[in-house]
């Protein structure tokens, strides 16, 4: 059973790839996913408030934001436990890419082009084969439009883009008022990859302390759909490899990944309830699926179920929204 795919130029064993998360951020870590069967490994992100701030600054933001940030930052240790700094990361990424075989796909987070355009460099210098950037900007501003947002991505991509040489993806917000549209500037503008979809993590108060409390809430296979569907729209019409993160949990999500037109489905949630052996049995099932329903490959399937290849295509726009609101049915029991 051939389970080898391609993304961002690099050539993985199969399309399983752990994406940012605390189970990234330690070379030992990294060496038991490799021996689990991961292709590739999406580092733990470094933070643009780690490249721009001091450290006893740097705790006041991980503390104050925890609740906004997709990697869910209250698995952190306390400041004084554990050097987050951009040295740090940087050695992290030389030592892994040593280390292992398979690829490490460095990550930042942040939203100014600032401290990134040095760091996306040094990156690459450490060893890195891809970067993913995990823009991450929620515009609260009544003042500001639209259109500027977009700018404001398609600036950062296009900087990083200009500093380093080895693929760069984008981790993109499901938030944008023209996806498609959004996804072909980013394309356009030097993007070779895009990861649907980034989880932005809801606040939530704590009425004891009368606080702004994190609640971290892992994904769940319901989640799959949203970015399943916009791959499935746009494999074929934009030209970048796509990923697909959220609601990725067992062999079934890989499968329906792959179909709809990703070349690598990352997992984050499903290994933090599961463990890291959770890869191997989910690469078993897959292989089992594959040879049971006679698929010789992962690239036969891959956009055999995207909007381009389904006998009805409108599927993924208002008919499948009036399809489901006709769905229901009262229990007669009830």
């Amino acid at each position: 059973m051939n389970l080898t795919t391609t993304y961002l130029g690099m050539s993985l064993k199969n399309p399983i790839v752990p994406s940012a998360s605390p189970l990234t951020n330690s070379v030992d870590n990294i060496r038991r996913l490799e021996d689990a069967g991961a292709s590739a490994v999406v580092l733990q992100s470094l933070f643009e408030e780690q490249i721009t701030h001091e450290s006893q600054e740097l705790d006041h933001y991980l503390d104050y934001g925890t609740e906004s940030y997709a990697e869910a930052l209250s698995f952190f240790p306390e400041m004084e436990q554990y050097d987050v700094g951009p040295d740090s990361y940087l050695e992290l990424i030389r030592q892994a890419s040593q280390s292992v075989d398979i690829p490490i796909i460095g990550s930042i987070n942040g939203v100014s082009t600032g401290g990134w355009i040095e760091y996306a460099s040094k990156i690459e210098e450490a060893g890195a084969s891809a970067l993913e950037l995990n823009i991450y900007y929620i515009p609260t501003a009544p003042g500001m439009t639209g259109a500027a947002v977009e700018e404001m991505y398609v600036n950062v991509v296009r900087d990083v883009r200009n500093s380093v040489s080895i693929p760069v993806a984008v981790k993109l917000s499901p938030y944008f008022s023209a996806t498609a549209n959004m996804a072909a500037r980013l394309a356009e503008n030097g993007a070779n990859g895009l990861t649907l979809f980034n989880r932005f993590y809801q606040p939530d108060f704590d009425l004891d302390q009368l606080e702004v409390a994190p609640h971290l809430v892992l994904s769940t296979t319901d989640d799959l759909r949203l970015p399943l569907r916009w791959v499935s729209i746009l494999y074929g019409r934009v030209p970048v490899d796509f990923a697909i993160t959220s609601g990725v949990h067992s062999h079934i999500e890989v499968l329906k990944s792959m179909m709809a037109g990703a070349k690598v489905a990352m997992m984050a949630s499903a290994l933090l309830q599961n463990g890291i052996g959770h890869i191997s049995a989910v690469l078993d099932d897959l292989a089992q699926w594959m040879d049971e329903h006679e698929y010789e490959s992962i690239v036969q399937m891959q956009g055999s179920m995207s909007q381009q290849h389904v006998a009805e295509p409108a599927a993924f726009e208002r008919a499948n929204y009036m399809k489901v609101l006709k769905s229901w049915r009262a229990d007669p029991t009830a």
